[in-house]
């Protein structure tokens, strides 16, 4: 697609607000209060890394069967309900189930989320990039998702210390619960309002909808796009980039175990980490459309690589607040830089922009395992080693990983690096 037949910047703009919206309750309520949602749920690190396995057992075959979907409607129509669905969610997430009941909400979203959503969000902002602006596109997406997410956060911040009675130290879990059901409560009526504002206002005119699907996906098609040398690559670049992510998720817990933080100054750390995002996707897409997209991604490996080494090697303590932050910073860079670019490079690796809702769903079926197992290892690890040593643990997996995925970023860059395309 040409990029001045591109849809408009506000298209892009309910695109990325919805991107982070529709996993604020199942991820970044937990990411930024994981702490609080550890006491107000009765879990150790453990039972919370297997409510994300259940997710992701869930995402898997709805990545498989949501990725062709993606191809026969438009985005618009499949992202709306998707969000509705997850606030409704919320409102389940908000009465505190206990684990197993938890377990089955955390199911729910990984269908909500992903069926009818992911591979549609991808697409849509494929189209939205045109042939000239890839890195552009997902770099904004990516960013533009982490404000959104930064601005949840920071929102959630606000809410639950607004309704706490107590210092946060010495919270009750009576007090506990009331102030983080309210944050609860809020996302959920906000997630639901962005639904609104997609299935209104996130239109393409007519032909280009149709352009964009097709009637019928057929085994031979999902067959050849399997087929296709970049499918293959992607797949273990995604799986190895989104273990990082995942693993950004235990930085507020480090701020409290390591770093000696209470619940709200590690709500804080995890906000500030939401922060970085959007700098990183808006910078390194930017770069990327600039040179190569392939080359950015292999760098983004190497920048997280490094970062892990820092945690890993038992640096930081409390007596070591700015290389804390400084080290946050680095892994964050690199992580974000990764998720910015692991799609905009597809492209480059020549698959077919009516077939991206497949690949997408085929790529993701491998890429995003992460969600099965990335969870219960870190809980494994954190509560087999409690304190320092399980943080250090968990960021040698981050380390390994790391550099596994700049193999394959190394050879996506060797492979497809010099074609045309974004």
């Amino acid at each position: 697609m040409n990029a001045s037949k591109r849809p408009p910047w506000h298209y892009l703009f309910l695109l990325i607000l919805a991107g982070e919206s529709v996993f604020i309750l199942p991820f970044v309520l937990s990411r930024v209060f994981r702490p609080t949602v550890l006491e107000a749920f009765a879990l150790d690190n453990t039972q919370l890394g297997l409510c994300f396995s259940v997710y992701g057992i869930v995402a898997l075959c709805s990545y498989f069967f949501g990725g062709p979907l993606a191809d026969r409607y438009p985005p618009r129509k499949l992202i709306a309900v998707a969000l509705w669905l997850t606030a409704l969610g919320g409102l389940w997430y908000a009465t505190f189930p206990a684990y197993g009941a938890l377990r089955v909400l955390y199911g729910y979203w990984g269908f909500t989320t992903i069926f009818l959503f992911w591979a549609a969000m991808i697409k849509a902002t494929r189209v939205w990039g045109g042939s000239a602006s890839q890195g552009k596109a997902f770099g904004f997406l990516d960013g533009g998702r982490g404000l959104v997410g930064a601005l949840f956060g920071s929102l959630g911040v606000l809410v639950f210390s607004l309704f706490m009675v107590s210092e946060a130290a010495t919270l009750a879990l009576g007090e506990t619960r009331d102030a983080f059901r309210v944050v609860i409560l809020v996302s959920s009526g906000l997630v639901f309002l962005v639904g609104i504002l997609v299935w209104f206002f996130m239109r393409m005119d007519h032909a280009r909808e149709r352009a964009i699907v097709v009637e019928t996906i057929t085994v031979s098609q999902v067959g050849a796009v399997l087929r296709l040398p970049a499918v293959g690559l992607l797949m273990g670049i995604i799986l190895c980039a989104y273990v990082g992510y995942k693993i950004t998720d235990v930085l507020s817990l480090y701020a409290q175990d390591v770093m000696g933080y209470d619940q709200l100054r590690s709500a804080q750390v995890g906000t500030f980490l939401l922060f970085i995002r959007p700098v990183v996707g808006v910078v390194i897409g930017i770069l990327a459309d600039r040179s190569q997209t392939t080359y950015w991604l292999w760098v983004s490996f190497v920048v997280t690589f490094l970062g892990a080494l820092l945690f890993a090697t038992g640096l930081i303590d409390r007596s070591a607040t700015l290389l804390f932050f400084m080290s946050i910073l680095v892994v964050a860079t690199g992580v974000y830089a990764a998720r910015s670019l692991y799609f905009a490079v597809m492209q480059r690796g020549n698959i077919p922009l009516v077939f991206t809702g497949t690949a997408v769903g085929l790529i993701s079926l491998v890429g995003y395992t992460p969600d099965i197992f990335a969870g219960p290892a870190m809980g494994y690890l954190l509560d087999a080693n409690p304190g320092p040593t399980g943080h250090r643990h968990v960021f040698w997996m981050l380390a390994a990983f790391s550099f596994v995925g700049g193999l394959a970023a190394w050879q996506y860059h060797r492979t497809f690096g010099k074609t045309n395309g974004a």
